[in-house]
This record gives C-alpha cells, structure tokens and sequence, in this order.
C-alpha cells in the first residue's frame, strides 16, 4: 500500500520513483576561513551565502579534522578521523593507505545516485577516484591572464609563436616575470585579474553545474553533485569588479601584542607567514590590508558564482528536492596571530562555515551552537537520503539537529590534528575551552572571555583540574580514532 501511494505522489508531479529520492547538492570552498556573513564577519559581502542561510540552518560550531587541503578531503569525503585515513599530508592517497574504503560519492553512486564533480573536490588530479566515484567529473583552468595575453601578443609579433623551439624558453621567463605577482604561489600572488567571472576556474565551475541541471544530465536518478570552488585559495585571484567593494583604506582589523608568542608554544606556529613577506611578531600594515582586499574579493567572487547554482535549482524545479551543504576544507589566518595561511588549530585555522538545507526539515533561518565536525557531512547526507550508512563512518549524523537548532548534539567536543614533523599537535573544543597538546607545551582558552584565543591560560594553577580533564579526555580520543583496520581486514 505504501509503495503504491509513493507511486501516486510521484505521478502527481510527474516524477519516477527513483526522482523520490532527494538530490544533493554539496558545495565545498578551498581556504575559506569564516570571513562571510553567515558567520557574522560583517565586512565582507556575500548575498547570496546569505540568502541560502535565511532557507537553511547555520552550524556556528563547525570544524575540520587537520587544517591542511590533502588530509582534510580525504577525511570528510571518507568519514574519517585523519588517523583513520592514514593521511597526514598533501602527498598520501586514501587508496594506497586504506585499500577498499567506500567515499562519499562512491557510496551514493551505488545506491542509485547520478554522481558528478567540478573543481576541487578530491584534493588533486592525481587524488581523483575517477569513475568509481563519478559518472562524470571535470577540472577547469583560468583562461589566458590580460596581462600575458598582451606581453604574449607583443612577444610573438617580434619573435613569431611561443611555441617554436627557440623561443619557448625565452617565453617561459618572460611570462614568470608579466605575471608573478598575480599568479605565483610564492610570495602568494594576489590582485586584480582582468578576467570575466566566466573566465575563472570558479566561474566555470558553477556554469558546468548550471549546465547539468538545465539538461538534466542525471536523466531519471537522483543527482549527487560535487561542486568545489576553489577561492579563496592564493593566488587571491578575483575579477576587477570585487576589488572594487572593498577600497584598501576602509579594511580594518585587530593588531596583536608583538610578545604574544612568548606565551605560546612554538610548535603551534605556522612559518608559512614568512612566504606573504611578514615576520613573527611584527606588523605590516600595508601588506596586510593587501592580502586581506584580495581575500576577501575572492570571497565575494565565490558567492556570486554560489547564486548562479541556486538560481539553477529554483529555475529547474529542484529547489524543494534538493539537500544543499555548503562549507569549507579548512580555515585561514589573515595576520592573526601573526599567522598567514593554513596548518594551524586555532579556531580561525579550523573553523570552517557549515550551512545546511534539508527541504521539510532543516528549519529556515536557524543557527544552532552544536559542535559539529567535518566528518558528519557523509553520514548526514546517507541518513537525508533515507541510505543506511557504512559501518566504517566515524561522523555522526546531523539530522536531529535540522529541526530542533536549540539542541546541542551527542557530542560535546570537537577535534582536530596537525602534523609537526613525525609527531601531531592536538585541538579539543567544546561550547567554553579550547585545549591544545603540543610536541613542546599546552594550550587552553577561555572562549567565553577571550574568544579570539590570545591569552594562553594553560599555566594558571586554579585552571590545573580543567586542564588535566582535557589531557584525559584527549588521551581517550587518541585511542579511539587511531587508525582502524581497512575493510576486508
């Protein structure tokens, strides 16, 4: 009888019974800290991430399992503890760590799922599952900078081809030198593109999904799409138009203490800081607001190419069959503790933006303060999609928490790894404290009081008990998310 009604609601709106599913849509960002909106950074400008929150329901407490691209995707795309995956770096590959592990994408496309990727969503090309994951999946690149295009134009007017023999080595250089400060990797290149948002990875990025939901690519199944933006990832690349909401003398931030770092221990530092051009301890104003014009441009960038998805799924009729999850790999440091980039378990570093919109369910507007983890987003999307999840997920799912936003959630305590050389560095966190464990010293805040973590209590002698709580606790989780046995093992 169920069965035969199911049949009868899909009739009505002339869907197939595999259409009853629900599709799911899960955009995830490359280096977006918490500088949006949503997440209260009143500065920046980002509309339509806006628009998607006042639908859905905000996770305030949201963070990654290790800071850093590589580790990170492979622990939310496999539901698993970094430890677990054996992936501690940008260079291993679940499949050789942990032969046989079922993702995220796999899971669903055995289950009856047209599955696609565009971007960055596995961590690189050579990190990609390929067909076993997707039905289709695609990387784009930037189109031709202005800038080289017209010292390439004005090379081969005076030298014939760039890709003659003789002049390649001559281009070569030459186009290092037209666009190093945009383009590089090191010192990050940041500025103005000259290019249309069409003509950005990014832009291409969200048309490629604008295109499959137009044509109805995934034809009578649900759809599993992956869409990975790529910015804010340097270079802070961004078309001209972006720079322009946010002129250089109207950015603002807090300065830190030059001596901050006397309290702290060193091995929580990140040096990547001295690749943008600072020193520790020191500030640079004009630099800093440099970087932080082209990060936030980006921002802005990202949000619109977001808009152009969501109009797609309103446009094609998907918006009310559609679970959309919105977040980020990592955080990042903008000069914060001196700080710049990734690989840091400071909230800044962990904390990612996590907004989630299950039709019927997800209660519009919400923000919820439960403390929620990366590795949640696999077994939640199973549990939407009515899917009984793998057994190896170490996530917890999220779907008690879409309708009742004032509830905390099972768990208490949020956590996340670094590596240090052969060793890890150690982050809990629960609604108030911060704890971190280091190769050579502690951590422990008072979030309540000082929430942009800058005064280390870890040597107060009344804070002992709450410290010595965290070791405990820490040394419980060390045990449990070692890493488990592969499947068939």
């Amino acid at each position: 009888m169920k069965t035969f009604l199911l049949n009868l609601f899909c009739l009505a709106f002339g869907w197939t019974l595999s259409q009853a599913k629900p599709n799911v849509l899960f955009v995830v960002c490359d280096d977006l800290n918490t500088h949006v909106s949503t997440s209260g950074y009143e500065p920046i400008l980002t509309p339509n991430l806006s628009k998607l929150a006042k639908e859905s329901i905000t996770f305030n407490r949201a963070f990654c399992q290790y800071p850093v691209c590589g580790p990170s995707r492979a622990s939310f795309m496999n539901g698993l503890y970094p430890q677990s995956t054996g992936v501690l770096n940008n260079t291993f590959d679940i499949r050789k760590t942990r032969p046989g592990t079922v993702s995220m994408p796999q899971f669903f496309k055995e289950n009856g799922y047209w599955t696609a990727s565009v971007g960055k969503v596995f961590h690189s090309p050579r990190h990609e599952h390929g067909e076993v994951a997707w039905n289709e999946y695609l990387r784009f690149e930037n189109d031709e900078l202005a800038v080289v295009r017209e010292a390439r134009e004005k090379f081969e007017a005076e030298h014939g081809s760039i890709d003659k023999q003789p002049n390649k080595r001559k281009w070569k250089e030459l186009k290092r030198k037209v666009s190093g400060k945009l383009d590089a990797q090191t010192p990050p290149g940041r500025g103005r593109s000259g290019l249309t948002d069409a003509q950005h990875k990014d832009g291409k990025n969200a048309r490629q999904v604008v295109k499959w939901l137009e044509g109805k690519t995934h034809g009578d199944k649900p759809f599993f799409i992956s869409c990975g933006l790529q910015k804010p990832h340097v270079p802070f690349l961004a078309p001209d138009k972006y720079f322009d909401l946010y002129p250089f003398d109207k950015i603002t931030y807090e300065t830190d203490r030059p001596n901050l770092w006397d309290f702290l221990p060193p091995s929580a530092i990140s040096k990547r800081y001295g690749a943008f051009g600072f020193e520790l301890g020191k500030e640079n104003h004009s630099l800093r607001k440099e970087y932080m014009q082209a990060y936030h441009a980006c921002v802005s960038f990202i949000d619109t190419q977001l808009g152009l998805v969501l109009d797609a799924l309103k446009k094609n009729g998907l918006w009310e069959n559609t679970i959309i999850v919105f977040t980020s790999d990592h955080g990042y440091h903008l000069g914060d503790h001196f700080l710049w980039g990734k690989v840091t378990l400071f909230d800044i570093g962990a904390k990612v933006p996590f907004i989630v919109r299950a039709p019927g369910l997800s209660k519009a507007g919400a923000t919820s303060e439960a403390m929620v983890e990366l590795i949640d987003v696999y077994p939640t999307l199973a549990d939407l999609a009515g899917l009984k999840a793998p057994g190896h997920l170490q996530g917890m799912s999220l779907r008690p928490l879409l309708g009742h936003p004032d509830r905390r959630g099972k768990r208490e305590y949020a956590y996340s790894v670094v590596s240090r050389g052969p060793k890890l560095g150690y982050a809990l966190r629960n609604q108030n404290w911060r704890y971190g464990k280091w190769p050579d010293g502690e951590e422990l805040y008072d979030l309540a009081k000082d929430p942009q973590e800058k005064k280390n209590l870890a040597q107060k002698e009344h804070l002992k008990p709450r410290l010595e709580e965290f070791r405990k606790i820490l040394a419980s989780k060390q045990r449990l998310f070692e890493r488990s046995d592969p499947p068939g093992e």
